[in-house]
């Protein structure tokens, strides 16, 4: 189990989205925190990515007190978004063509907002899995969204801007309370 490159391509394509959601939410003070795992890949029942998501969630709350989050992850970083989207501090998931496989548990996302945005044509995970998911997560309480994406595919390279501006708005819309 190797940690992940140091150049890390899918971590850099996630800086557009963290430019657009700030940028949304109207010069307001935010702190911009990144999940660097440990490992590559889930491996199993280790689950490693959704633990370093629930540890950058403590260590958050331990250093800047409570505060309100929006997780934002994709593909592997969405599952592991919506693992960790039950902890108290979080607002809101948006997950961006996450890999959701059946069975992935919802319970715990009871009260909260998520958003799942999928390109059906997809060929890197289902977008049917998705939309499984987040039928299951509202029927759990969740106040759950599929957004269909008519393009982007996995990598969401394609029409990037209309991705960002989505998450931007949804961003925006999680902590219109605050």
């Amino acid at each position: 189990m190797e940690p992940p490159p140091l150049v890390n391509l899918p971590a850099l394509r996630m800086r557009p989205f963290v430019a657009a959601a700030t940028s949304a939410l109207d010069g307001r003070r935010v702190l911009v925190g990144e999940v660097r795992y440990r490992r590559r890949g889930w491996n199993g029942d280790r689950r490693d990515p959704a633990k370093d998501a629930q540890t950058a969630l403590d260590i958050l709350r331990e250093r800047a007190g409570p505060l309100p989050v929006v997780l934002i992850g994709h593909s592997m970083g969405g599952r592991a978004a919506l693992r960790a989207g039950g902890d108290p501090m979080v607002r809101g998931v948006i997950a961006l063509a996450p890999w959701l496989p059946a069975g992935e548990p919802v319970a715990h996302l009871a009260g909260r907002r998520i958003y799942v945005l999928h390109d059906p044509a997809d060929r890197v995970t289902a977008a049917s899995d998705s939309w499984a998911f987040v039928h299951r997560a509202a029927a759990a309480g969740a106040e759950a969204a599929a957004i269909p994406m008519a393009v982007g595919g996995h990598t969401m390279l394609r029409s990037a801007s209309t991705w960002h501006q989505r998450v931007a708005q949804l961003t925006a819309g999680l902590l219109a309370d605050d």
